[in-house]
């Protein structure tokens, strides 16, 4: 696919400081997708190989996997004049700039990151995998068995939407993906609520329930009707988890003495906050694979084991103190 071959004289004003980058990566738009010679090459790909008997040629030419996933004439545009403007950003000295929000990623086969499909697969396998085990090991008339299973087809659902996300970011994917991840985190904190109310006071729980599903309910209409805020869907995240990590260390600090496993519980909740500023770090992908993002996607596959492993302790501790008659804790 042809692409621009010089570089207009603009291009060399057109570079920012690393400040001035860092900033413009906030924006609506990224640095490299603003700049003139990705804009001018574009234009002149799509005019050149996205008409006529060209698109026909390119459509016969494409592999089955890349028209399945959705990756038309003006993608291939986009994804081969982002590596042009990368190579003269470099030539020059620059730091790489980000396109469109994102750093620039290889691609294989179809995936557009390929680390992070790759990283979500895994933590799906690794969720299904200790599901299975858990089913297996935990009769159903522990008190927290459906609920366990409910949480865990809900995580599975949003490693799903990551996975397909990250193999191909389009309006669809990038809603499912966020939407599920907030709708993970609002059922912990059910589970959480089940789990040291709600075994005692069900009614506390089924209230708590009904405002989770109402938030839940505002905060998808919010995004998906006023306005697709990402500042605000990371600070009502953020909120959330935080609630999240509170009433589970209050919890597992209260029955220290008593449940033998009570650790299990408070390294997963500490863990999976920690791994999270990862995310901070934010570096243009190693080899052009490997972010920020893909390795807290891929430092969190342990954690699945260990807290499904606390599950199963506490699964099985409340079904004995069930059948003996003691007062859950």
């Amino acid at each position: 696919m042809r692409t621009v071959g010089l570089v207009p004289l603009s291009f060399r004003r057109a570079f920012v400081s690393p400040d001035g980058q860092r900033a413009a990566a906030m924006a609506a738009s990224s640095q490299g997708d603003k700049e003139p010679v990705y804009r001018d090459c574009v234009k002149q790909c799509v005019r050149t190989n996205c008409t006529g008997a060209r698109l026909r040629g390119f459509q016969s030419a494409q592999p089955q996997y890349m028209a399945l996933t959705g990756w038309t004439c003006r993608d291939d545009c986009r994804y081969q004049c982002m590596w042009t403007t990368v190579g003269l950003y470099q030539a020059e000295g620059y730091s790489v700039p980000q396109f469109h929000g994102k750093w620039p990623f290889a691609r294989f086969l179809c995936f557009e990151e390929p680390a992070s499909a790759l990283a979500s697969l895994l933590n799906g396998l690794a969720c299904l995998l200790m599901l299975l085990r858990y089913r297996s090991t935990v009769p159903r008339q522990s008190p927290m068995y459906h609920t366990i299973n409910a949480f865990s087809l809900v995580s599975l659902n949003a490693w799903l939407w990551s996975t397909v996300f990250h193999t191909r970011d389009t309006y669809l994917t990038e809603k499912m993906d966020y939407f599920c991840a907030t709708a993970v985190i609002l059922y912990s904190i059910y589970l959480c609520c089940v789990r040291t109310l709600g075994l005692r006071r069900p009614g506390v729980s089924s209230m708590v329930g009904v405002l989770l599903i109402l938030a839940f309910t505002s905060h998808v209409s919010y995004l998906t009707f006023v306005s697709f805020d990402y500042g605000y869907n990371m600070a009502a995240n953020a909120t959330i988890g935080m609630v999240n990590l509170l009433w589970w260390l209050c919890w597992c600090w209260q029955n220290r003495r008593t449940l033998p496993y009570w650790w299990k519980c408070g390294l997963v909740v500490l863990l999976l906050h920690g791994l999270a500023l990862l995310e901070l770090l934010d570096f243009p992908p190693l080899l052009w694979v490997l972010d920020a993002h893909a390795v807290w996607h891929l430092s969190t596959i342990p954690v699945h084991f260990l807290f499904y492993s606390f599950l199963i302790d506490d699964s099985l501790y409340l079904l004995n103190t069930e059948k003996m008659g003691v007062k859950v804790e």
